[in-house]
């Protein structure tokens, strides 16, 4: 975990009801997971094995230890998940190196939740490494903290990453939003106490309570996030 915002900045006002907000990094600020599918088509491939479309529903937005294991048994290829999180890393830190586009929305509402000083962040289950390059395009100062998917025991869908963010920023997870595009973020988010904005980017989700099912970032600014922590479940 890595804090890049002085500590005063990291509490509203007091009395407010919303005291963080914490968001998911690939499919949600930045269209990526098109990225992660692609890399473990191409490492696959050059393995000798074919990736079935169906499974990137199976794959997408879990940590790598999961989605890789799924992958090595569902082909039977001959490497080892150590191995392998080193190929996928490796292809998917090549793509991001030309560019990474953000969602549609993203870089408003990182410069709204800065305007307004609201602690704020990036907690996502791909590996530091990955996250401190995206970082660079999503800018560093938009982030009290970030969370990466190898510096948690359990990542999503456990809810370890959302308490420890919520440590981090002294804040209690029921007054924190969350904005996650998969179903296993958004168990990992529930599973804190914390409140959940969907942004689906692969798979449906529906709504439920606590939760919210929007289409686009552009639906979500911080008016949004504070009536998401002050409404009833």
């Amino acid at each position: 975990m890595t804090s890049t915002v002085p500590a005063s900045l990291t509490r509203l006002a007091e009395g407010a009801a919303l005291q963080a907000v914490f968001l998911d990094m690939d499919g949600t600020l930045v269209d990526t997971e098109g990225f992660w599918w692609d890399a473990e088509v191409e490492v696959f491939a050059d393995l000798g094995h074919r990736l079935d479309e169906a499974w990137r529903d199976v794959v997408v937005g879990g940590p790598m230890t999961r989605s890789a294991g799924y992958l090595i048994e569902a082909t039977g290829a001959d490497i080892t998940l150590a191995e392998l999180t080193v190929l996928l890393n490796d292809k998917f830190e090549n793509r991001i190196a030309r560019g990474v586009p953000l969602m549609p929305g993203a870089a408003r509402l990182l410069a709204e939740l800065a305007g307004h000083n609201v602690p704020t962040a990036l907690v996502s289950a791909s590996h530091r490494r990955i996250i401190d390059r995206i970082l660079a395009s999503l800018g560093p100062e938009h982030f009290a903290l970030s969370v990466a998917g190898d510096e948690v025991p359990r990542t999503k869908p456990h809810p370890d990453p959302y308490l420890l963010a919520a440590a981090g920023l002294g804040a209690e997870p029921a007054r924190c939003a969350v904005v996650e595009d998969t179903a296993t973020g958004v168990a990992a988010a529930e599973a804190a106490g914390c409140r959940v904005v969907v942004v689906p980017s692969v798979a449906p989700i529906a709504p439920a309570a606590g939760r919210v099912v929007v289409q686009s970032l552009e639906e979500v600014d911080l008016v949004f996030l504070r009536t998401l922590i002050t409404a009833p479940h």
